[in-house]
């Protein structure tokens, strides 16, 4: 299967998500299997500007809404960068600071939650930080980390390199990590059970019209002319 998409290529992660809500939300729930699920979201930035192919770093995220209000920033980083944190901690802010127009009162607010899957090790300084390949962030006090501001700024990280060596427990999450790195691999996809996975891959199967000469070329490198064929 080595002629298809590659899902962790920023564009076509994209392209994938923002096309299909549903398998956006089933990513969400998966990602944060101990939170309440979320039954359905609105995509916030559905298309791909010319602005956003070009520049020092490509960020190819997925912005949403769910019901409640609460806004997701979705993305998948496959190379990475000095200060990548800073980076996210500011989308995370800015996204929660975009909610409320002058005036409007501070009940209004809904939580703004980051969902990062990285395909590279980021926290490598420990033994323990070598054998956690999930990660949250709220704010929480230091000293008592049970005294919490709540959840309303929340930023979820995946590695996806070190949770495929180390291995998750058989579930969703497991399954999601598995079509991230494995993709290309026929008999393994065939074993992944998790029906949103098995969506996904029957998309990216679909939606492949071979281009790989500039598939394999770092997006920002190619012409907006040549960048996928993606058949609607």
């Amino acid at each position: 299967m080595s002629d298809l998409l590659d899902p962790t290529n920023d564009y076509v992660f994209k392209r994938l998500f923002a096309e299909a809500p549903d398998l956006l939300v089933n990513l969400i729930n998966d990602l944060r299997p101990d939170l309440p699920d979320i039954m359905s979201v609105d995509i916030l930035n559905p298309n791909i500007e010319a602005s956003e192919l070009t520049g020092k770093y490509i960020i190819l995220d997925v912005l949403a809404r769910d019901g409640e209000g609460h806004c997701y920033n979705v993305e998948i980083q496959v190379r990475r960068y000095g200060a990548w944190h800073k980076r996210g901690l500011f989308y995370l802010a800015r996204t929660l600071g975009t909610q409320l127009d002058a005036g409007e009162d501070y009940q209004h607010l809904r939580a703004s939650v980051g969902l990062h899957l990285l395909d590279f090790d980021l926290f490598t300084a420990t033994e323990n930080e070598r054998r956690q390949a999930v990660c949250r962030f709220e704010m929480r006090d230091e000293t008592q980390p049970d005294i919490s501001l709540g959840n309303i700024l929340q930023m979820n990280l995946i590695e996806l390199n070190k949770a495929d060596r180390i291995g998750l427990e058989p579930g969703p999450l497991s399954a999601w990590i598995t079509f991230f790195k494995h993709w290309q691999e026929e008999l393994t996809m065939a074993n992944v059970a998790h029906e949103p996975v098995k969506k996904a891959m029957s998309r990216i199967r679909e939606r492949t019209t071979v281009s790989l000469p500039g598939f394999r070329v770092r997006l920002r490198n190619l012409p907006e002319s040549n960048l996928l064929e993606w058949r609607a």
